[in-house]
């Protein structure tokens, strides 16, 4: 069944539908981290044990996206992001309904199947069904659920906990996830490939093993949740299947993720910079919140309420994205602005117990806004020299990408400041064992310029508008 809007809506309507959907899954993915001693409690388990439920979550998200590009060109984009939207939903049902830590554990894979579906068909969706013009303002809103999510999950994670019950952190995903599968039925285009190309099914067991253990392994690396051994092991047979399966993909036709995309230049800027970028991003979630408890013994959601205001900078960013790459170019921006990005997340080093709230937020509310700027950059630049045949396999590996690029950023993160505790011959951390760690991850987030400053100068003008005013500069 067509849409029931005319094509030139698609433009406002398709993104806000496809960002209700990922702010949905962005959430719930970290508005568990506060309430796990709560669901512990109530489940009569370790919350040490019931980080699996956390972990089961980023597996089963790591080992499904391979396949969405193919499915989305199979069975279409439109019915493919129905199913995921309702397969997330019944699986927050089973989170809410569970009694034991297996059924939980369980109901939490459901959960990640379904939203490994969601990223990167709704991506799917958004940039063949919008015109590349257009496609700038669109990426903008979609960002915001990246930013926002794991923000200001943390406090609204200790608030239900505090003065409700953990079960409506699941429960409140249903409304949601009806109202969206109501849109996408009505509004979102029913985008296919003509002819798909068989499913590779070798690919995917190898690419499954190697993202699943590279991802599952750097998430746990650190966290002392894992014998090292196990992490080691996680590490070392997601690291062999990679590489298995970048040999194997050379003499594949079809493979499940095409590697040969990364010859286009915008493209493989935007996964090996976005990739370095992305690692900041990644431990800023995870660092703060512990910073902010640990070091200044603020409560969870006194704490969210600080994190937050980094969410509110990049909202303030979304209307001006267009007319800042239109005035500069790609690279001029995300040359620059990774710097600055970066400068923003070490001066997070600066926090100590003493320091004035309202200069805490100064920095965090900026780099907030450069931030949206920097993401939104990258996540449309990917898509600047991609054939519309090709934007399933596109959306897949981005995808990929930014998923083992937060997990590798959380892991640099905890393995630094247990670094700096054990060099300081600690016990329990402080404040002052965080700074180190905001160093480095600046440090990885500001290395994504040179990777950008290879760009050619007009790279992806045609997204940002520069090729139009030119030619219209040139031919008036």
């Amino acid at each position: 069944m067509p849409p029931s809007v005319p094509p030139s809506s698609y433009d406002r309507v398709v993104p806000l539908i496809v960002a209700v959907a990922l702010f949905m899954e962005n959430m719930d993915s970290t508005v568990i981290a506060t309430s796990l001693p709560a669901i512990a409690r109530a489940l009569g388990t370790d919350p040490l044990a019931l980080k699996l439920a956390v972990t089961s979550y980023l597996l089963a998200l790591a080992i499904c996206i391979p396949a969405s590009g193919w499915t989305a060109d199979r069975f279409g984009a439109r019915h493919v992001f129905r199913i995921a939207i309702g397969v997330f939903v019944l699986g927050s049902i089973g989170c809410a309904l569970s009694r034991s830590l297996d059924e939980f554990v369980l109901a939490r894979i459901v959960q990640g199947m379904g939203g490994a579906m969601m990223t990167p068909v709704g991506r799917l969706i958004l940039v063949r069904s919008i015109d590349k013009r257009l496609l700038v303002h669109a990426m903008s809103l979609v960002t915001i659920p990246a930013l926002v999510g794991p923000i200001c999950g943390p406090p609204l994670g200790g608030f239900i906990t505090t003065y409700a019950s953990w079960h409506w952190i699941f429960i409140i995903n249903v409304p949601i996830g009806l109202a969206g599968l109501a849109m996408a039925t009505r509004y979102i285009p029913d985008v296919r490939a003509e002819r798909p190309a068989p499913f590779d099914f070798v690919g995917f067991i190898l690419s499954g093993l190697g993202i699943g253990g590279l991802a599952f392994g750097l998430s746990v690396m650190g966290l002392e949740f894992l014998p090292i051994g196990v992490v080691a092991a996680l590490l070392g047979v997601g690291a062999a299947s990679a590489a298995a399966y970048i040999v194997y993909a050379r003499h594949k036709a079809a493979p499940i993720l095409d590697l040969g995309l990364l010859k286009l230049p915008t493209f493989r800027a935007s996964i090996f910079g976005g990739f370095l970028f992305r690692l900041g991003i990644g431990a800023l979630p995870f660092l703060l919140p512990l910073l902010l408890q640990i070091g200044f013994d603020l409560t969870p959601f006194q704490s969210g309420l600080i994190t937050f205001t980094g969410a509110l900078g990049s909202m303030f960013m979304k209307a001006a994205v267009a007319g800042v790459l239109r005035r500069l170019g790609y690279r001029p921006v995300l040359v620059y602005n990774s710097v600055l990005s970066a400068a923003f997340l070490a001066a997070c080093a600066s926090f100590v117990p003493g320091m004035p709230f309202a200069a805490m937020i100064v920095i965090l509310l900026s780099g907030g806004f450069f931030r949206s700027l920097q993401f939104t950059s990258i996540n449309t630049l990917a898509y600047a020299e991609i054939e519309p045949q090709l934007m399933s396999r596109a959306t897949t590996l981005v995808s990929v990408a930014q998923q083992l690029s937060l997990s590798t950023g959380v892991a640099v993160g905890a393995l630094v400041v247990e670094t700096t505790l054990r060099l300081k011959h600690g016990t329990a951390m402080g404040a002052l064992d965080f700074p180190p760690a905001f160093l480095v991850v600046g440090a990885l987030s500001a290395s994504a310029a040179f990777v950008f400053a290879r760009l050619p100068p007009d790279a992806g003008a045609e997204l940002s508008g520069r090729k139009v005013a030119q030619e219209a500069v040139n031919n008036p």
